[in-house]
């Protein structure tokens, strides 16, 4: 199985959860709060860890993220390419609707503060044949992807959150891209599904793409074939790190030499069971249970 080294975003992730979202000039109480470990580069370590890939992660944590290094370590991720910053950890604001959607605001903080010789150390010791995975939540990314690529690492980069840099990255570097149908839409500059995929894959003929498309699913590309993968029914309570399990658990899958079907097969099922229970961090289930799970795709 090859290596994964998740390059990425450590977030303490403060979650309100409110009535309704709120609206511009209105005062809202929630009906309750949590502090929980998040961040899309944790939320993808952590779900690639308890798929049962061999993770490392590299970034930076902040003088009060000592316990976002301890939730890697407890799921056996390894954190001696962490780096540690004078200034605050990186964090989010998090609104939760009853339903379960929900809306972030985040500060970069700690992870906006990545050196290039803090980069050269943790891209030491890999190579061809290793895994990395990239999200657009911390700085330093055109560089990591043009020293991964002199290494010939495998690069997987999701493209979140979106913003006016992102065309400036060396997208032409990535191996597989994983978005969602707004961000691919920003890349492409074309809204329908299909027509998004097209023209990304005219642009990155090399690249494999995986875009997710929310309740209906998700469609992967790897050049040759198109798949489309339902998702698996669950009631909704916290959607926050569907995308980051569906994400670790695909590459996992794929690192370990699993066919795409059955991948995209593993990964939904894992994203379904996230949702369905509360926070970021501590819904991202174990391939134990990924396996075991009963929940059905819609007939």
């Amino acid at each position: 199985m090859s290596r994964i080294l998740s390059y990425g975003s450590l977030n303490l992730d403060y979650v309100y959860h409110v009535p309704h979202f709120v609206a511009p000039g209105e005062t809202l109480s929630p009906t309750g709060r949590d502090l929980n470990c998040g961040g899309k580069g944790l939320n993808q370590s952590l779900a690639a860890a308890r798929a049962g890939a061999e993770v490392f992660h590299a970034g930076k944590i902040g003088c009060d993220g000592q316990i976002l290094a301890d939730i890697l370590k407890d799921s056996g991720v390894d954190t001696s390419l962490l780096s540690l910053s004078s200034g605050p950890n990186g964090h989010a604001i998090i609104q939760v609707e009853p339903s379960g959607q929900n809306c972030i605001l985040l500060y970069g903080g700690s992870n906006q503060d990545i050196t290039h010789a803090e980069i050269d150390s943790a891209l030491e010791q890999f190579g061809s044949g290793d895994y990395l995975i990239l999200q657009n939540e911390i700085n330093g990314l055109k560089y990591i992807m043009e020293q991964a690529a002199k290494k010939d690492l495998f690069i997987v980069f999701n493209p979140s959150p979106i913003d006016e840099g992102l065309l400036q990255l060396p997208l032409h570097l990535v191996s597989l891209l994983v978005f969602n149908e707004i961000e691919g839409a920003a890349l492409a500059g074309v809204q329908h599904e299909d027509q998004i995929l097209d023209s990304l894959r005219g642009r990155w003929p090399h690249c494999k793409l995986l875009l997710t498309l929310g309740s209906r699913g998700c469609i992967y590309d790897d050049g040759s074939v198109r798949l489309r993968q339902g998702i698996y029914r669950a009631k909704a309570m916290d959607t926050t790190a569907a995308g980051d399990t569906f994400t670790g658990y695909f590459v996992a899958c794929l690192a370990s030499g699993v066919p795409a079907a059955e991948c995209l097969d593993l990964a939904s099922r894992a994203a379904a069971i996230a949702v369905s229970r509360p926070g970021a961090a501590p819904s991202i289930p174990t391939m134990e249970e990924v396996r075991s799970c009963t929940l059905l795709l819609p007939s």
